[in-house]
């Protein structure tokens, strides 16, 4: 495997430090060091803490889309391969997993990582539905995908019996389930 570029290296530097200590610790000076270059180096591929944000939501775009096309691709289906990988991309420590925890390191006083954030669940939300006929039924699949990967990314232990529940998930949606049941409990209301 080839060796990371040095610009890889310097973002790679900026995603572990803002993911492990937050936005409060991101100096010019600590990047640099972590990557091991020099100042002048960052400068040369990153003139800015701006320029590094920016290239760290370019990369969450990236992966994001990389993964929605593997998830469009996936011999189990779209549904399967979103809950499941919504555990298996953390408990594996996968690129999008690393960069999505340090973009969420941003998310809240940065407008800017706020929208690319948004930007990405919209680009995931309309692939659901690409693939899940009912739209409340695909929003309710990107919520239990976001609990199982808060769950992960919390420590929770994962379990067979919780995979094994992302197979029962996606075959009653397969079948229709949840749709039937919202229309049966909407007649019960009228």
């Amino acid at each position: 495997m080839a060796k990371p570029s040095a610009r890889e290296r310097i973002l790679g530097s900026y995603e572990v430090i803002l993911a492990d200590r937050g936005p409060a610790e991101i100096t010019l000076d600590a990047v640099a060091a972590h990557a091991g270059v020099s100042k002048g180096g960052l400068l040369y591929h990153f003139g800015s803490k701006d320029a590094l944000r920016d290239g760290l939501l370019e990369r969450l775009e990236r992966l994001t889309d990389d993964d929605l096309e593997r998830a469009r691709n996936a011999p189990e289906g779209v549904v399967r391969y979103y809950l499941r990988s919504a555990i298996t991309d953390v408990t594996r420590d996968l690129a999008l997993h690393r960069t999505t925890m340090a973009a969420l390191r941003l998310v809240l006083n940065d407008p800017v990582a706020a929208e690319v954030s948004r930007r990405c669940t919209e680009r995931t939300r309309e692939m659901m539905l690409e693939h899940v006929e009912d739209p409340l039924t695909a929003e309710l699949v990107m919520l239990v995908g976001e609990g199982l990967y808060m769950r992960a990314a919390l420590g929770e232990e994962v379990t067979d019996s919780l995979l094994a529940q992302i197979e029962e998930i996606a075959d009653r949606i397969e079948a229709g389930a949840p749709a039937k049941a919202t229309v049966a409990a909407g007649l019960r209301k009228g």
